[in-house]
């Protein structure tokens, strides 16, 4: 290679242009696929989604863009970051954080269609995952638990010792019976199959957190 000469290899440099919308889980299906097999397919609607404000590095130290679903059919909405303070009148409002100001361009007060996603497109998926209450070690860190044979008793099921001999007391972490799920979950590199736009409707394939009716966030990855 001569000295000061530049080249380039057959590298993919397409920019990636970052996209999110907001939707409520509908619950799970399934679908014929184009290899003629059934695969399980998750709905999200998105209906009523409405652009409420900006977030900038001026005024908030960041840049994001905030995205609501209001109670009330065919509202205006006249100033964005008036009606994010009255959280009262939407059902749901989240904050999609952006690189540049110049990478969302929509109005505020406009609405925003799924007609942004494609088939085929990866995303990530952000959502709250199900609620399962107080579990034991088994279910929860999915220990083996004690035997089975005769002399034992009371003991299928536990989560054995929990001591030490030094620090003489249980370390912080250590993994216990406690409450699961009901937490942020994010599941990278799913699909999408396909876009309904007259429906506001998203069909994800695969699973996607949380329970039906719950609220899920969807980004391009």
């Amino acid at each position: 290679m001569i000295s000061g000469e530049l080249r380039f290899t057959n590298y993919d440099l397409r920019i990636t242009i970052m996209k999110f919308i907001l939707g409520k889980k509908i619950g799970m299906s399934q679908w014929w696929n184009e290899k003629k097999e059934v695969e399980p397919i998750s709905l999200v609607d998105c209906k009523g989604l409405l652009v409420l404000g900006r977030q900038t590095k001026e005024k908030n130290g960041y840049e994001a863009v905030c995205l609501g679903i209001a109670k009330k059919k065919n509202q205006e909405v006249k100033n964005g970051q008036e009606l994010i303070a009255k959280r009262a009148n939407f059902e749901v409002v989240k904050e999609f954080p952006i690189n540049q100001p110049e990478d969302f361009s929509n109005e505020i007060g406009s609405a925003l269609e799924v007609d942004l996603f494609s088939a085929e497109d990866k995303i990530k998926v952000t959502g709250i995952s199900k609620g399962k209450g107080t579990q034991g070690v088994v279910k929860r860190h999915n220990f083996a638990g004690g035997p089975k044979s005769h002399g034992h008793r009371h003991v299928l099921r536990s989560g054995g010792s929990i001591g030490s001999a030094f620090p003489e007391h249980v370390q912080k972490g250590k993994k216990m019976a406690g409450r699961m799920g009901n937490e942020q979950v994010s599941v990278k590199n799913l699909k999408i199959a396909w876009v309904d736009k007259e429906k506001a409707v998203i069909a994800v394939k695969g699973a996607i957190p949380g329970r039906k009716g719950s609220w899920v966030k969807i980004t391009s990855v």
